[in-house]
């Protein structure tokens, strides 16, 4: 029940990757204050788990909260919490105030030494219409927990936009109370493969990049996978069976983190149709919803949550930014799930060559490749040199000639990336040649850089040598993309 100053020595043998969270949370136990950790990330990424292992289920208290109840029976749920951890009946009560402090009765009864982990899962849920969670959490931090130096309070949610704007964000009692913010992130393909490995799913890693398109890093997803089926299976299986896990879990993803899902998943849909991204003024147009604060708010919200972000084009000013979905799952699901028909069971299976997949499957690798950046630059050797990221568009080149990541270095040169997904050796051919030539040409022309621009190729098998390969400066593979950070 207590952690002791020695938790480094306990091991992580269950948690895939997460060594900087582990390390953080490490400094925060041993730390000789009072903590108060905010955990937060899209549903099913794996917070509770990561706070579950990590410390070995040895909490003072654990509660979690529970989604579209009401406040009474939440308070039941803290109130048999309390027995279990403090082995102590403790009458019922109607308010919140009431409940913590009952709580800090019962932590104040504990008499070992050591750090006392008080851990609140999904914060959000608690908050219920007049229920005054917030102002009775903030009495208990300001007023007790915060002054004793062996609390540590964690909590978590998946709604990242409630946990960002009424807890880190909080104007009023909480203000700047919050010590420590954990945000948790999807897998990286690495990461991926190590939880495939440690759950005996033999994939390759061209199978490992077109599941992690579909679904993204997200470690309950990856669970589903059966280890007896290859991936198309497992996809029809899993999304295209009337009964699929995630068949259905794209109003679940967005009723889990918004109260008006439907509002948002209308942006979500109208980003889902324009790849490249939508300015805002094209949203509005697209979504029927007006200018003004409300817009803006959605819109951060979505970026929060990590399913959209808002880039600028390469020489463009702020206003013209665009908003991109980069959620692979609700890509996925607006591409193929969405409209597809119930009674076919190998829809995916069946979908070899076809041109839509093909389509999808061009973008969705442009999209592993931006969440892999780290690992490009690590490739190209750049790690140590200050980058930016954009994307860029000709106004005058005919053919159009666009460049969808460019890394732009302070060390004099520009990569302009083109991203490539193949089952083979990628080859130049004459046409790819002119093409690519266009776009370096086109760009030096356009935006009068001074610096040396590179073509660089991120490819998933390399690009095949013949008489164009020449052309190109560098290469990504999607063996790059694998390294750890």
């Amino acid at each position: 029940m207590y952690i002791c100053r020695c938790i480094n020595t306990i091991k992580m043998a269950n948690i895939i990757g997460r060594v900087r969270e582990q390390y953080l949370l490490n400094q925060i136990v041993e730390s000789n204050k009072s903590e108060f950790v905010a955990i937060f990330g899209r549903r099913r990424v794996g917070k509770t788990f990561l706070v579950r292992e990590y410390f070995k289920h040895r909490f003072a208290f654990y509660f979690s909260g529970v989604e579209n109840i009401q406040k009474q029976q939440q308070l039941k749920n803290f109130n048999t919490a309390l027995y279990k951890y403090g082995k102590q009946q403790y009458p019922h009560v109607n308010s919140w105030f009431d409940a913590f402090v009952q709580l800090t009765y019962m932590l104040e009864k504990l008499k070992k030494r050591g750090r006392k982990v008080v851990f609140i899962d999904e914060l959000p849920w608690l908050d219920t219409p007049r229920s005054n969670f917030i102002k009775a959490l903030e009495y208990f931090w300001n007023t007790w927990a915060s002054a004793n130096p062996d609390i540590m309070l964690i909590v978590c949610g998946s709604s990242t936009s409630w946990m960002i704007n009424k807890l880190i964000k909080n104007r009023g009692g909480l203000h700047n109370r919050v010590t420590r913010q954990i945000p948790l992130d999807p897998f990286t393909l690495q990461e991926c493969e190590e939880f495939l490995k440690l759950n005996k799913i033999v994939f390759n890693r061209y199978q490992i990049v077109e599941c992690y398109m579909a679904m993204g890093g997200i470690p309950y997803y990856l669970e589903q996978l059966d280890k007896s089926l290859g991936l198309s299976q497992n996809i029809d299986n899993l999304f295209f069976n009337e009964v699929g896990v995630l068949r259905l879990e794209f109003t679940k993803l967005y009723s889990s983190l918004f109260k008006q899902p439907d509002r948002y998943m209308k942006i979500i849909e109208a980003l889902g149709k324009k790849r490249k991204g939508l300015t805002r003024d094209e949203i509005i147009a697209a979504s029927g919803f007006t200018d003004g604060g409300t817009l803006s708010k959605m819109l951060e919200e979505l970026e929060q949550c990590s399913l959209i972000r808002t880039y600028n084009a390469y020489d463009k000013r702020t206003k013209d930014r665009l908003y991109q979905l980069i959620d692979f799952y609700s890509l996925f699901y607006l591409n193929f799930i969405k409209n597809a028909r119930k009674s076919d069971e190998h829809f995916w299976t069946n979908l070899v060559n076809n041109p839509l997949r093909r389509a999808w499957s061009g973008y969705a690798f442009e999209q592993v490749c931006m969440q892999h950046a780290a690992q490009i630059r690590q490739k190209l050797g750049i790690s140590g040199v200050v980058t930016y990221s954009a994307a860029w568009r000709s106004k005058n080149s005919d053919p159009a000639a666009q460049v969808d990541l460019l890394i732009d270095r302070n060390d004099g040169i520009i990569n302009l990336c083109e991203m490539k997904y193949s089952e083979n050796k990628f080859v130049i051919d004459k046409k790819q040649d002119e093409n690519l030539r266009n776009k370096k040409s086109a760009f030096i022309s356009e935006t009068k850089t001074r610096k040396t621009v590179h073509v660089t190729m991120i490819t998933t098998y390399g690009v095949k040598r013949n008489e164009y390969w020449g052309n190109i400066q560098s290469e990504v593979t999607m063996d790059d993309l694998f390294v750890k950070r």
